[in-house]
């Protein structure tokens, strides 16, 4: 198929898939005698599963190593290892966002409870000093 086809069916921009292309992900092409771009079938599973793994959180070059030349050579227990690292990762950066959140929410919690006689810049100082946040 050509590379407009493979934009329609993806919903990627053919300059997203050239991209692919240049930086080694998407290895199936093929060039015609007239210059033009061939893609194989499995072209659109490779997308589909860029797309799926960056959503995920993959990064271009954690792809770059997960994939090989030819899908039918994937070692299942790279695989697996890359993946359940991944799901740790992933774990590990909920903690933290959890965390980050329920420190937000403590300030927010005292800024709103700001005296109604207090100004603004005492009150922030207030909140600093029982969050040991403030400036010597």
């Amino acid at each position: 198929m050509l590379i407009g086809e493979l934009a329609d069916r993806t919903g990627l921009a053919p300059s997203r898939i050239r991209f692919y292309e240049r930086i080694g992900l998407l290895k199936t092409v093929k060039r015609q005698p007239n210059g033009y771009r061939h893609y194989p079938p499995e072209a659109l599973m490779v997308l589909n599963l860029i797309t799926t793994a960056q959503q995920a959180g993959f990064s271009l070059d954690e792809l770059r190593t997960l994939l090989p030349a030819d899908l039918a050579d994937w070692d299942h227990g790279s695989l697996l290892k890359v993946l359940q690292q991944k799901i740790f990762d992933i774990e590990e950066m909920q903690e933290k966002l959890a965390q980050s959140k329920a420190q937000l929410q403590q300030v927010l919690t005292e800024i709103e409870a700001k005296p109604g006689d207090m100004d603004c810049a005492t009150n922030a100082k207030r909140v600093l000093s029982q969050f040991g946040l403030e400036k010597g």
